[in-house]
C-alpha cells in the first residue's frame, strides 16, 4: 500500500489485475504473480486513512502481511534527498495521552515503537541497497547520484511539518528517528494489534522543512516507480 497515486502507479501498471474492488473511495487492486495474490492499493493521505485500509486489507482480504511504500521527509541531518529508510520501527510522534500513558505509547497496547518484521525489512533493504547502488535515470537527473540506505525509526503524525522549529521540535522530542511522515505508525498498530507482520520503506523526497530545493512532483515522478516497483519485487 501507499498513500498517494503516484507512489503506486508504476507498480499497478507492471502488474496484471485480476479484480479491482471500491470500498468507498479506495479501490482494491487483486494481482497475481505465479501462485501468490497480492492487493495493491493507495490508502489516501493520513492515520486514519491509513488505518482504516489495513484493517479492510486483513479483515475484508485476509492478507497475511502488509507492506508501505511512499515518501518521507528527513529528520536525520545525515540524510539526502533519494536516501532510502526501512523502518525497524514506528512510532506516533504526535500521540500524547499523559499523564495516563507515556508520551507516545499507544493507549492500553504498552508500547510505543512499533516494530517491524525483521525478515520482511531485510528483503525491502536488499532491494533498496540494489537501488541505491544503480539509482533510476530519473533521479540522477535531479542530482541524486549517490542514494544511500538507512535502517531506524520513522515518526508518523497528522502533520505537515513545514517549519524549521517544528522539525526542531520533533528532533528534540525523538533523537534517533531518522525521517517522519504521515501514515506509517498507523498501519504498524493495526498490524501489531492482529498479530501480523508489516514493513515499511520511505524514499526521502524532501527535508522535513522543506528546505531541500528539489521540486516535489519532479522527485515523485522520477523516483517513486522504480523504488516502488523493486520494493514490491522484493517481498512478493
Amino acid at each position: 500500500m501507499s498513500a498517494m497515486d503516484e507512489e503506486l502507479a508504476a507498480v499497478l501498471a507492471a502488474a496484471e489485475v485480476d479484480e479491482a474492488i471500491a470500498i468507498g473511495p479506495r479501490v482494491f487492486h487483486r494481482v497475481r504473480r505465479g501462485g501468490a495474490t497480492a492487493i495493491l492499493v493507495v490508502s489516501r493521505i493520513g492515520k486514519v486513512a491509513a488505518a482504516t485500509t489495513a484493517t479492510l486489507l486483513l479483515e475484508r482480504f485476509g492478507c497475511d502481511a502488509i507492506v508501505m511504500t511512499g515518501v518521507a521527509g528527513a529528520l536525520d541531518p545525515g540524510l539526502e534527498v533519494g536516501d532510502v529508510v526501512v523502518a525497524d520501527a514506528l512510532i506516533h510522534h504526535d500521540l500524547d495521552a499523559r499523564p495516563l500513558f507515556p508520551r507516545h505509547e499507544v493507549p492500553l497496547l504498552a508500547r510505543g515503537r512499533l516494530a517491524t518484521d525483521a525478515g520482511l525489512s531485510a528483503r525491502l533493504a536488499a532491494a533498496a541497497a540494489g537501488l541505491c547502488a544503480a539509482p533510476p535515470a530519473g533521479l540522477r537527473a535531479l542530482g541524486v547520484s549517490a542514494p544511500r540506505l538507512h535502517r531506524g525509526l520513522i515518526a508518523s503524525g497528522d502533520q505537515f511539518l513545514s517549519s524549521t522549529a517544528a522539525v526542531a521540535a520533533l528532533r528534540a522530542a525523538l533523537p534517533d528517528a531518522l525521517a517522519v511522515e504521515m501514515e506509517g505508525a498507523a498501519v504498524a498498530q493495526v498490524c501489531h494489534e492482529h498479530d501480523v507482520p508489516v514493513a515499511v520503506a520511505r524514499v526521502v523526497s524532501d527535508r522535513a522543512d522543506h528546505a531541500a530545493g528539489i521540486d516535489f512532483a519532479r522527485f515523485v515522478a522520477a523516483a517513486c516507480g522504480p523504488y516502488a516497483r523493486a520494493l514490491v519485487d522484493a517481498v512478493w
